[in-house]
């Protein structure tokens, strides 16, 4: 019986890192060993791992040339992260809204929104479930835009019979705690253009030349030489630690076990709301899709009950932890206050006059009365058990 979520090879693998005693002759084994078996298991050519899911976003604008005087359009209904990568590329944040049923990116108000300035789409697969590609990449490969699928909360759903991470120019993936596979902290890249996956790797690895595509290691041989020119590019040290490699390695070993309890967690859930759709209204997961459940996610359409009121019902009855929906991250004092680390005199001042309320009105409707809730029950009695309070919750204000 699975009680926790930790159950493979994850000791196994630190065990063999620790015993390396961290030697140079050892390199990254354990990182290529990691993102050669993430690689394959979504059947792509190259994965490059990094320190977290924000530096991988980063670095892909990056290695994309993009800068100073360029938009990106994110979604506002995510974590800030997501705007953070464009940020910190001196690059310009262009928030478009969401879709009313599936809570995903609308490539409507992505095509609103695509300017001369416009160099890439960040999409996030919210929640577990893949925005619609299918439109949006039409619109890329129109504009000659770059798409990055930010699948933090994504592994192994599905679009129209393919892997979520698969459909775009690469997808980002983190490995925080609370994510399907985790190893404390760490993100890795996945990609089929090798020539990308080099400039990635490089950014990552400190602007290296000994690296690669499928190698973050500098052999002794090289970096010991008088004559050896170390950095080819500047780059940051966004490599992912051995020990974290070890344990995401493993994860990958049961990555089917993992997504599944969080899938069959979140069909329950549903199932338990579906007397209650009229005014607790679920994510709406389209037929083309299959949707991975990082959190089960709905709406409150109902005036004469409030946010609070249901989540202290819920907490009342014993059910756990109920999150609410991030702020919309223009609606952030980051972004309010432009306390954005100088970076404001990259972003003119049209663009800085569009971070108010208005611009994406489905967005700002439904984050207000957005619940989240945990799928990440190792214990099956626990999330039957929970299943029954949001059930004896709802049933409560019927």
């Amino acid at each position: 019986m699975l009680t926790n979520r930790i159950f493979g090879n994850e000791l196994k693998y630190l065990e063999e890192v620790l015993e390396s005693g961290f030697r140079a002759s050892s390199g990254a084994s354990m990182m290529q060993r990691f993102e050669k078996a993430f690689a394959s298991k979504f059947d792509v050519s190259h994965g490059v791992a990094f320190v977290n899911g924000t530096a991988t976003m980063h670095a892909a604008l990056e290695a994309w040339g993009i800068g100073s005087g360029d938009e990106v359009i994110v979604p506002p209904m995510t974590m800030a992260s997501t705007t953070f990568a464009v940020l910190q590329c001196n690059a310009t944040p262009i928030f478009a809204d969401i879709d009313p049923k599936t809570f995903q990116i609308c490539s409507n108000s992505i095509a609103e929104n695509i300017t001369n300035k416009t160099k890439a789409i960040i999409t996030v697969a919210l929640f577990g479930l893949s925005p619609d590609m299918d439109p949006i990449m039409a619109l890329a490969r129109k504009h000659g835009l770059k798409v990055l699928e930010d699948n933090a909360e994504c592994f192994l759903g599905e679009y129209k019979g393919r892997l979520a991470g698969t459909i775009g120019d690469c997808a980002s993936y983190s490995l925080q705690n609370s994510k399907h596979l985790t190893s404390g902290e760490g993100g890795i890249v996945i990609t089929n253009d090798e020539e990308f996956a080099v400039k990635l790797r490089k950014i990552a690895s400190l602007g290296y030349s000994g690296v690669s595509a499928t190698s973050g290691k500098v052999t002794r041989q090289e970096i010991q030489s008088p004559d050896y020119f170390r950095h080819v590019s500047l780059g940051w040290n966004y490599r992912m630690p051995e020990l974290c490699c070890a344990v995401a390695l493993a994860q990958v070993e049961n990555i089917d076990t993992l997504v599944k309890r969080r899938k069959d967690v979140g069909e329950l859930f549903s199932e338990v709301v579906r007397p209650f759709r009229q005014w607790f209204v679920p994510q709406s997961t389209p037929s083309y899709a299959v949707h991975s459940y990082w959190t089960f996610a709905a709406y409150l359409a109902r005036d004469d009950i409030t946010w609070y009121e249901l989540r202290e019902k819920f907490a009342s009855l014993g059910g756990d932890g109920v999150y609410a929906c991030w702020k919309l991250t223009y609606k952030e004092p980051f972004l309010a206050n432009m306390e954005v680390l100088g970076r404001e005199q990259f972003i003119s001042q049209r663009n800085i006059d569009k971070y108010q309320t208005g611009i994406c009105p489905v967005a700002e409707s439904l984050q207000p009365r957005m619940f989240m809730f945990k799928t990440n029950y190792w214990d099956w009695q626990k999330a039957l058990s929970q299943a029954e309070i949001l059930s004896e919750t709802l049933s409560h204000f019927a």
